[in-house]
């Protein structure tokens, strides 16, 4: 695909942004659906951010995704936000309105759920009772996602309660468990997700003893590389139904690709296998 002086423009900022797979799943859609347009990565120190997007409309970016650390720096810099978005407390996609306008949503909500009725299609917010383990922005959204579909019973174990306690504050209807209190969390549990970036390449696994947890219960990590973490193999070992992060990744783009380019594109085995790479 030729580029040419009509091509839209979106891009991913991040510090660092070089590891953003984005570019890559981007790309692909871009090719796949011939489409005059770029989505390019975009280095921006923190302190940089805000004056980085209030320039989106004067360099003609149709608009962005917001990697760590910028998702919560971002917001002073907006026009508009939506009402999930402030609620969640984080901006993931912007997009440069007609008027120019900086609209502001997160999607990392929708991709969660939208992975996890791809993977896991038998699970409903009537399964129980979900555990999550990390108190981060991720953390956040799943939580607006899980509220939304109707679970109401939340529990969060992290290893700063603190932070699992400002999450709680902000959201409302989450049971705050002690780290040492995380192996109990996971009776009767429907659904079991890793927040954190514990089994991420680099990283040691998560430390969590599944004894308790049902073997009908739905276990999703948002960690993409290895694609099985170690949560996840001891998880399907002992037969219970796993979600990995690749499909929270490629379908919390969707939103963004559709308003940007004009096309909505769709999750399959080949983009799966490119983004992976």
């Amino acid at each position: 695909m030729m580029l040419t002086g009509k091509a839209r423009l979106a891009g991913v900022m991040g510090w660092p942004v070089s590891h953003s797979r984005s570019p890559r799943l981007h790309g692909y859609w871009l090719q796949q659906y011939g489409i005059d347009g770029a989505y390019v990565p975009l280095a921006v120190r923190p302190e940089r951010v805000q004056e980085a997007v209030r320039a989106l409309p004067v360099l003609g970016f149709a608009g962005c995704n917001l990697t760590v650390p910028h998702k919560e720096l971002v917001l002073p810099a907006l026009d508009r936000i939506d009402d999930l978005a402030r609620r969640i407390g984080a901006v993931n996609t912007v997009v440069v309105s007609a008027d120019g306008a900086l609209e502001g949503t997160n999607t990392d909500a929708f991709g969660f759920l939208e992975s996890l009725r791809e993977a896991a299609p038998e699970w409903s917010a009537a399964a129980g009772p979900a555990a999550i383990v990390g108190a981060g922005g991720a953390v956040r959204a799943i939580v607006a996602a899980l509220q939304d579909v109707g679970v109401r019973d939340i529990r969060i174990a992290n290893r700063t309660r603190a932070r699992a306690e400002a999450l709680a504050a902000d959201l409302g209807g989450i049971t705050v468990v002690d780290w040492a209190d995380r192996r109990a969390a996971l009776d009767g549990v429907g659904l079991l997700v890793n927040g954190t970036t514990q089994g991420m390449t680099g990283e040691p696994p998560l430390d969590l003893d599944l004894t308790l947890l049902p073997r009908s219960a739905v276990v999703a990590d948002i960690v993409y590389v290895p694609l099985v973490t170690p949560l996840l193999a001891a998880a399907a070992a002992r037969g219970n139904r796993t979600v990995d992060g690749l499909g929270m990744l490629l379908h919390q783009a969707r939103p963004g690709f559709e308003r940007w380019f004009g096309r909505a594109p769709e999750v399959t085995a080949d983009l799966r296998r490119i983004v992976l790479g």
